[in-house]
C-alpha cells in the first residue's frame, strides 16, 4: 500500500509527510512518500495533495510539472484512488478560484472558492489558528470526530460549494466556512489536519484506512 503527497513546489511538506509515516506505522496502512514524479503517483493507492499559497499560484505550479496533474486525475478519476486535498489542495477541487483573479480549478466538487467576509468586522482575515470542527454529514473519514473538535486554519479565501451534501464540516468564523467537503473517493480540508493534533492525526488515519 502507498501513499503519495504530491510535491509541486507549493509549500513545505516535512509535517505532513512526519504525520502521514507515523499515522500509517500505526495503523499498517503501508508507506508514505512525498513525490513530483507522475509514475509515483500513477502507482500510488492513495493520493495526497497539499498547497499553501495562492490558488492561482498553486494552479500554476502543478500545471508546470509537466504530466503532474493528468496522473492525479487518471489515479482519482479513472482508477478511483482516494484522494484527499489539504488547504489550497481542497480548493483547487473547487470548479473556480476567484483570488486575485478568475481561476479554473479541478471541478471536481462544484462551488466557488471566495474571500472571507466576516459578519464581525472585529473578526481578522486571514483565518488563522484553532477552530471548532461542526459536522454536516456523516462520512467515513470523520469516524472517532465530533462537534467541538479543534482543527488549524491559515486561509484568507473559503470554499462555498454548490451541494450541501458534498460539505462534511464547517466551522464558524464570522459566518460559515468550509473545514471539509467529499464526493465520492475524493475528500479535502481547509484545515491542516498535521497540524491539528488528535482530531488532525485520527482523520489522518481514517484517510489511510478508507475503501471508499
Amino acid at each position: 500500500m502507498l501513499t503519495v503527497l504530491v510535491d509541486y513546489d507549493s509549500g513545505n511538506l516535512h509535517s505532513a509527510e512526519k504525520a502521514f509515516q507515523r499515522m500509517a506505522a500505526e495503523t499498517n496502512a503501508g508507506s508514505v512518500i512525498v513525490s513530483s514524479d507522475p509514475k509515483d503517483v500513477a502507482r500510488a493507492d492513495r493520493v495526497v495533495l497539499p498547497g499553501d499559497g495562492a490558488y492561482p499560484a498553486c494552479k500554476k505550479q502543478l500545471a508546470d510539472h509537466t504530466g503532474l496533474f493528468d496522473a492525479i486525475a487518471d489515479a482519482v478519476l479513472e482508477n478511483a484512488r482516494p484522494f484527499m486535498g489539504i488547504c489550497v489542495g481542497m480548493q483547487l477541487m473547487a470548479t473556480r478560484g476567484l483570488e486575485f483573479e478568475t481561476t479554473p480549478g479541478f471541478d471536481w466538487i462544484a462551488g466557488d472558492v471566495v474571500k472571507i467576509e466576516p459578519a464581525d468586522a472585529s473578526l481578522k482575515v486571514p483565518h488563522m489558528g484553532w477552530n471548532e470542527l461542526l459536522i454536516d454529514n456523516p462520512h467515513p473519514v470523520l469516524d472517532g470526530i465530533s462537534d467541538g473538535d479543534h482543527a488549524y486554519f491559515v486561509h484568507s479565501y473559503h470554499y462555498r460549494v454548490a451541494q450541501t451534501a458534498e460539505r462534511l464540516a464547517h466551522c464558524d468564523y464570522g459566518g460559515d466556512i468550509t473545514a471539509i467537503v467529499g464526493r465520492g473517493n475524493m475528500i479535502g480540508t481547509q484545515f491542516h489536519p498535521e497540524k491539528s493534533q488528535s482530531a488532525g492525526l485520527r482523520l489522518i488515519s481514517n484517510f489511510l484506512n478508507w475503501a471508499p
